[in-house]
């Protein structure tokens, strides 16, 4: 099926006091993730894709064994990428739930402990990529890395929560300084709530 770009679930205003600013979402949601929507589509055009589910894309596309991916890939794992992002994030939701809280706390020794392994991630992620919290097929929570566009759906995880940490996530607002990034991306624009629903 077409891929479809979709609207931000807050105004491209709504997070600039919390550090990510009108500028940095409209070029990121705007043209950046346009951009993979309409690459996409051109691609999957006249092919096996052309009616498949957008998870089914990335799964089936993905060559663990593979240097490079597909464009095909790189374009559908990218728009799932950001489409989970953007709800990931938000103006509420800053407090985090206790179930949560419990979970992280019994997967990483604590909250604290969870973040510091989340940042290390993403900031130790060469080049372009992200940093994801997810669930694995055990029910085990654990921090990955991912190059480029790959995700968690690659290996059958379920994304609780990911980091964009190509440079166009962050630049406008933070120049080189990813750490700093990351870190604001954990106090002060993450949803937790989305998170908690995620379990």
């Amino acid at each position: 099926m077409a891929f479809e770009l979709p609207d931000l679930p807050y105004a491209h205003d709504a997070l600039s006091d919390a550090g990510m600013s009108q500028e940095t979402l409209e070029y990121h949601h705007d043209i950046h993730h346009k951009a993979y929507v309409d690459n996409g589509n051109k691609l999957i055009e006249g092919t096996e894709w052309a009616n498949a589910s957008l998870e089914d894309i990335v799964k089936g596309t993905y060559d663990k064994g593979a240097v490079a991916q597909s464009g095909i890939f790189n374009n559908a794992s990218q728009h799932w990428n950001h489409t989970q992002f953007w709800e990931m994030m938000g103006p509420t939701g800053r407090s985090m739930p206790s179930e949560l809280e419990r979970a992280l706390t019994d997967s990483f020794g604590s909250v604290d402990a969870f973040k510091d392994e989340f940042q290390a991630a993403g900031a130790g992620q060469f080049g372009s990529g992200w940093c994801w919290l997810v669930k694995d097929g055990d029910g085990s929570l654990k921090v990955t890395k991912t190059e480029n566009g790959v995700n968690p759906l690659c290996f059958g995880q379920t994304a609780l929560l990911g980091c964009d940490v190509w440079e166009h996530s962050y630049y406008i607002d933070f120049r080189n300084k990813r750490p700093a990034y990351l870190k604001n991306f954990l106090e002060n624009l993450v949803d937790w709530e989305n998170v908690a629903s995620r379990m």
